[in-house]
This record gives C-alpha cells, structure tokens and sequence, in this order.
C-alpha cells in the first residue's frame, strides 16, 4: 500500500455506520460501480475530491461530477442519438469483468441500427448483464444524453438507496424509454 493510501485510510473511516456525509456516500457508489477494483474506485474517489475542491459547495451536483470522473472507466455520458457509441461503452463496461453482449445482431453492421433505439439496446444489454449477476442502471442527466454504470445485483438495494441519498434519478436498465 503506497503512502497516500495509508493517509486516505486514516483520514476516512466511511464503514462506520453513522458516516452519512456526501462523500461517504459518493465513496459508496465508486466502490458499488468498482466491484472488486479499489484501486479504482479509489483514484475515482480522489479525482471527484479535487474536482469539488474547485467547485462552489452549493453548486455541487455529486451525480454530475462522478459522471466526470468514471466516463468511459466505469460508467458512461454518450449523446442520445449516438447509439454506436452507447454499445462501445456498455461492452467496455461488460469487458472489465470479461463479458461479451449478445446484441442480436452485429452493432458493426450500419442496419443494425435501422430498427433499434437506446431504449432498445439499454434493455438487451440489462438482460445479457443479468444472465450473470449484473445490473446496468440508467440515470438522468440534465443535457440530452445516455448515462449509466453497472453493478453486482446482489448491490441493487445498497444502490438504489445511495441514488435516493445523492439525488440521482436512477433507473435499471430495463426501465429506460
């Protein structure tokens, strides 16, 4: 463990049950979305700390800044008419856990797309992810985009809970329209 980390550790103790603050609840979501990936979640977590440093407290929007700092890492912001790039994210989402979607199709393929809406590929991907104890959850963002991360679904409930706290209008996959 390298110095920094030793200072973290000591300077946050977030397992203690009465830490309701909106860093430990930020530091919860990055390590539900991280699922065996500390590391990760941690350098996400100092990434989001120096972010709001800069930030006005009462212009903080946690969700919007945690969509910053996980993009394409561990969760994606993809345009809502972009649907190539919402299939590149939630397969470099699914490969960090060595998972291939099924599409039903060959997204590579330009007619693919003819037929198919995000709402549409949201809903193959959350079944192809659940097939093996994954959820891919959807939240709202203020511009006219796609966003999401996934999570164990043991996590569900941990996860919905944490999105009630932080503000985060979130929805599973399946529910996007």
């Amino acid at each position: 463990m390298s110095h920094d980390e030793d200072d973290f550790d000591n300077e946050y103790d977030f397992d203690e049950a009465d830490d309701d603050s909106v860093e430990s609840q930020v530091w919860q979501l990055l390590r539900l979305i991280n699922p065996g990936d500390d590391d990760m979640a941690l350098q996400q977590f100092a990434d989001y700390r120096e972010a709001v440093a800069e930030i006005d407290p009462e212009d903080v929007v946690p969700v919007e800044v945690i969509g910053r700092v996980i993009d394409w890492r561990s969760g994606f912001i993809v345009d809502e008419h972009d649907l190539r790039s919402l299939v590149q994210a939630i397969n470099e989402l699914a490969s960090r856990w060595n998972l291939s979607i099924d599409w039903n199709g060959d997204p590579d393929d330009d007619e693919f797309f003819d037929d198919i809406d995000a709402a549409g590929l949201f809903g193959i991907a959350y079944d192809r992810l659940a097939e093996f104890g994954y959820t891919l959850w959807a939240w709202e963002t203020e511009s006219e985009s796609h966003a999401g991360w996934m999570t164990l679904t043991r996590d569900n409930e941990p996860m919905r809970e944490l999105a009630t706290m932080l503000g985060v209008n979130l929805r599973l996959g399946s529910e996007v329209s």
